[in-house]
């Protein structure tokens, strides 16, 4: 009972030394893994490059095509693009299996000690805080290796006759390679590390428990496991980011068909690079684990190599399995990029947050557009109509702020930089001011609702007015939308600061103007109240668009 629960618990350790580390190393890179992706992907070779260089980096396939998947989501990468980086990330995973064989040759865990000393240092000190979380989640993957390779001597499962005798009843032939296959594919879906099954296969294998056919086997089924992350964090993605998902799962299903043909010549072959025989009773352990290494990145680059070639027809292909739903077609009420399941790493959360704010933004500036047309309606039914569509917006307002403030709350429950807890302050106070724009809005839209009831009417000098005041809010928008989209690098204040300085002036001209012609007896105090209204709410819109701007570059109040 104790060796299976410190089989159990190294197991869990070695997952739980991934984590921190792929987690560490993205925190680490920062915005640079995002451009990374997003730079190096320009053709096929540059996107296999890229996947497999940020796969290594991260030590993890699972979080590249989930980052990959939420790429996409966010209209970052193309479905081509992406479709070349999973192919990269399929060959940079190998390198944890070359670090577990390594692991399985040699004692590691004296390595612990002195990495888990200079971690705890860099951590207490908050001098180099990630690399030494990094060092951490390194220390306890070797020791997990050091604990599992201790275990699977202790085991010593090749000495216990019902365990040989149990694997010795599957006879190597084809239905036993596809039952390995199976139990592979099943345990790692279950599991969701295909690393974590590659440690207990190396360790069957290292124990005489299992045939190196049938660790290969095991081997081949961790791959179709692994790509049900990246299907179930799509699930509630848009179309491309399914089809990405869907890629990955089509990508190694081909690779384990071509393998399963060729199946026993090849196994021998990789087998014989090691200098491992696999018929021989008395077998290296060593050996066998650099077999299983060999194997695996074999598998994944003569796969990759062979369907490079083809991403286009894969593309074609993954368009033709995954349609788009009924439910597809834009939905003013549902955010876009921030759907469930998706978020991993602060890093790519902030960036699906800053992407909905985009969308909020665009949001808000067709709100006002309504609102223009709204005051250009003669017919009651059509106004009515359109006033109900604004009020739908300002209920959409309210609901992106909350969800968007909620999805943030989250991220910054995790362990942040300081750099991305100022992102996080200056996203929250961008959404509190577009939700206010989103409510200045709907007011004009009311006191538009006022004059109607009470049949008042404007003359043309005053919808001029009012029609100007307009077109300068709507600049200033657009202004902001695109600072919203961009990089806020590209952008200054200097222009917004601008737009809303010439908003403030053409509020002050206008209601001196309206003072003199209710004075002159032009129009009623009434209708002079009302258009003063409409100019105020406008001029307030203004103040809120400099607020987002201000936010978005990281100045003013709050920062």
């Amino acid at each position: 009972m104790l060796i299976v629960l410190k089989l159990l618990g190294s197991i869990a350790l070695l997952i739980y030394g991934m984590k921190v580390m792929s987690e560490a190393l993205q925190k680490m890179a920062g915005p640079q893994l995002r451009h990374l992706l997003g730079a190096m992907t320009t053709n096929r070779f540059s996107g296999v490059a890229t996947g497999a260089l940020v796969t290594v980096a991260v030590q993890s396939s699972a979080a590249t095509t989930v980052m990959t998947v939420s790429f996409v989501n966010a209209a970052l990468l193309t479905l081509a693009q992406a479709i070349s980086v999973i192919m990269g990330a399929n060959i940079g995973t190998t390198m944890s299996a070359w670090i577990m064989s390594a692991g399985f040759s040699f004692n590691v865990i004296s390595l612990v000690w002195p990495a888990f000393l200079i971690g705890i240092i860099l951590i207490q000190t908050g001098k180099q805080r990630y690399l030494g979380d990094f060092l951490f989640g390194l220390s306890f993957l070797l020791f997990a290796l050091g604990m599992l390779k201790e275990t699977g001597i202790e085991m010593d499962l090749a000495s216990k006759p019902a365990v040989v005798d149990f694997f010795a009843s599957f006879k190597t032939n084809y239905g036993t390679i596809l039952l390995f296959l199976l139990i592979g594919s099943v345990l790692t879906a279950m599991v969701q590390s295909s690393a974590a099954l590659m440690a207990i296969t190396m360790v069957l294998c290292s124990t005489g428990a299992i045939t190196i056919f049938q660790g290969i086997a095991l081997v081949m089924g961790e791959n179709i496991g692994t790509t049900v992350t990246a299907n179930l964090a799509a699930l509630s993605a848009n179309v491309q980011a399914r089809r990405t998902a869907m890629a990955h799962l089509v990508f190694n299903l081909f690779g384990v068909f071509w393998v399963l043909i060729f199946f026993f010549p090849f196994v021998r072959f990789i087998c014989g690079l090691v200098g491992l025989d696999p018929e021989a009773e008395l077998q290296s352990p060593t050996q066998l684990s650099f077999a299983l290494a060999a194997f695996h990145t074999g598998f994944k680059v003569i796969n990759t190599s062979s369907l490079i070639w083809f991403i286009p027809q894969s593309e074609k292909l993954v368009c033709w399995i995954v349609k788009p739903k009924d439910s597809e077609q834009e939905d003013e009420s549902r955010l876009m990029y921030i759907r469930g399941g998706i978020m991993k790493t602060p890093e790519i959360s902030v960036l699906q947050a800053q992407k909905e704010i985009s969308v909020f933004g665009i949001r808000m500036q067709r709100m006002l557009g309504m609102v223009r047309d709204l005051s250009n309606i003669k017919e009651d039914k059509a106004f009515q109509e359109l006033f109900d569509r604004i009020k739908k917006y300002e209920d959409i307002s309210d609901n992106m702020e909350n969800e968007i403030g909620k999805y943030l709350g989250q991220v910054a429950d995790a362990h942040l930089s300081d750099d991305t807890k100022l992102k996080i302050r200056c996203m929250l106070r961008q959404i509190g001011e577009l939700e206010s724009i989103g409510d200045s809005c709907f007011n004009l839209a009311r006191i538009l609702q006022r004059k109607r009831e009470n049949k008042i009417h404007f003359g043309d000098f005053q919808w001029h007015g009012i029609l100007q005041i307009h077109e300068l809010v709507d600049a200033a928008m657009t202004r902001m939308n695109a600072m919203l989209e961009g990089h806020k690098e590209d952008f200054g204040i200097e222009e917004s600061a601008a737009l809303e300085l010439k908003i403030n002036n053409q509020r002050n001209t206008l209601k001196q103007q309206s003072m003199t012609d209710v004075d002159n007896k032009v129009y009623s105090y009434d209708n002079g109240t009302v258009y003063m209204d409409l100019v105020n709410e406008y001029e307030k819109v203004g103040d809120y668009v400099l607020n987002v701007v201000e936010a978005r570059l990281g100045v003013g109040r709050g920062v």
